[in-house]
């Protein structure tokens, strides 16, 4: 028996194309690109709180077009500086224009 996908209403929705990859919850519904890494590597913090977990590739392009998002304390130090390194290089939803 197939139980139905349901995502928590705080998250972006995964891919529908990569359900069965199982994405990691930071990869946007509309991103085509695969996770890199744990899909639990880092934590980001939405400027309303909202904590959403995610592969280190995903959670910088989640931050990208986060505004008042911050990468989530506890994460490591390594972690952190490239999620805030990707991000700074990426446009907000940056797989809208093919990147």
């Amino acid at each position: 028996m197939d139980i139905p996908f349901r995502p928590a209403a705080d998250l972006p929705e995964p891919h529908p194309a990569t359900l069965s990859a199982a994405r990691c919850a930071a990869a946007s519904a509309q991103d085509p690109t695969p996770c890199e890494g744990p899909h639990t590597a880092a934590t980001i913090i939405s400027g309303d709180g909202t904590e959403v977990a995610g592969c280190l590739h995903h959670c910088a392009r989640l931050l990208a077009g986060l505004d008042g998002g911050r990468v989530h304390p506890f994460v490591p130090v390594d972690h952190s500086l490239e999620i805030y390194s990707r991000a700074g290089e990426l446009p907000p939803f940056a797989w809208e224009i093919g990147r």
